[in-house]
């Protein structure tokens, strides 16, 4: 989601940082626009947690906090998947290896470490 933001140039917005040359009118133009566009790429589970939120930053620290904290028992849980990933009788080969390669991606970006004796 961010690097969409990025991509047109509108991450300033998410981090709170008030561009000068904007009114305040046109200020909340874009903070609209940006808040519209972050609940149209966020599933509608995770939307009815999150709906009551009329900035994009305050959505956006709110979508983080809930999402991408690197607590224990998201790391606990990252595991968990990890030692239980198995493939399915029916599945794709390509399929499973895209899960496969999304897991060590979560692994790596919550910074969990995989010992030996795990």
């Amino acid at each position: 989601m961010m690097a969409i933001l990025v991509q047109v140039g509108l991450k300033m917005v998410v981090t709170g940082k008030k561009l000068e040359n904007l009114n305040q009118t046109e200020w909340e133009e874009l903070d609209e626009n940006i808040l519209s566009t972050i609940q149209l790429c966020i599933a509608n589970t995770i939307l009815q947690e999150v709906l009551m939120e009329k900035t994009s930053s305050v959505l956006w620290k709110m979508l983080e906090s809930l999402y991408a904290t690197k607590s224990l028992a998201n790391r606990l849980v990252l595991k968990q998947r990890l030692f239980m990933f198995r493939m399915n009788e029916c599945e794709l080969v390509r399929d499973h290896t895209i899960q496969f390669i999304t897991l060590l991606n979560d692994l790596k970006n919550f910074e969990v470490h995989i010992d030996d004796e795990d």
